[in-house]
């Protein structure tokens, strides 16, 4: 894996790029052609800001297979009208298929919520949700004694509040009514690189890595894994 050194990270990252544009267009001659002609993304991929949790990268697929906003903490809320205009876009312009809300462990929000500590700025008023779901389930955080573990539960929780958001939005509502839009609820974990599923949302999915899929469904295939999108749930295997 490279590593960027701080001196000359921003020249490394053009420099690379330019590296990657020249290999995709050697492998893939129509790539950029296909890829400038406009997007058709089934996936809307709500996440957190973190370094460590590139939608794309996880899951396997490429550009224009995923259609992404990110924040701190992967915060949903209602009155956060950067988020409502990426979802209204995403549902009923682009008319993606799934939204998929992702948290993610050792998340520097989740740690923050659990504090007492100010982060300062404007941080503090940003995570007011997720401090909101730590004082709804307190009894239940305050019973889980190792701290990684109770992080990775109100990251958990956090994904279930921010499922609750989106259910309860209007477009959501509207494309779940009137063409099966699927909501999940999913959890990134840093130390194994797998993607699983929370059980949250309307279509109760169920993601396993290394599943091998049949039957009919919907198939988004990657670079490197393909995703099988059923009624019943969705399981990801390698390619």
């Amino acid at each position: 894996m490279a590593h960027i050194h701080q001196e000359d990270s921003f020249e490394y990252a053009l420099s690379s790029n330019g590296a990657w544009a020249g290999y995709k267009a050697h492998q893939h001659p129509e790539f950029f052609h296909k890829l400038a002609s406009g997007q058709t993304p089934q996936i809307l991929w709500i996440g957190c800001s973190d370094s460590r949790c590139p939608e794309t990268t996880i899951l396997g697929l490429q550009p224009g297979d995923v259609f992404v906003h990110r924040n701190i903490a992967n915060i949903v809320s209602a009155t956060d009208i950067n988020t409502s205009a990426v979802i209204e876009y995403a549902v009923a312009h682009l008319k993606v298929k799934h939204i998929v809300l992702c948290g993610h462990s050792a998340c520097g929000g989740a740690a923050a919520a659990l504090s007492d500590s100010r982060v300062g700025g404007v941080l503090d008023t940003w995570l007011t949700p997720l401090k909101a779901v730590r004082h709804a389930h307190g009894e239940e955080l305050t019973s889980i004694s190792d701290d990684r573990e109770r992080a990775v539960r109100i990251a958990e929780l956090n994904v279930e509040a921010g499922v609750k958001v989106l259910l309860a939005n209007f477009t959501v509502q509207e494309a779940i009514r009137d063409r099966g839009l699927e909501v999940h609820g999913c959890f990134f974990d840093l130390a194994s690189g797998k993607v699983r599923d929370l059980g949250f949302g309307n279509a109760k999915a169920h993601v396993h890595a290394g599943h091998n899929s049949s039957g009919s469904g919907e198939i988004i295939r990657g670079q490197h894994a393909t995703l099988v999108f059923r009624s019943g749930g969705v399981s990801m295997s390698p390619q």
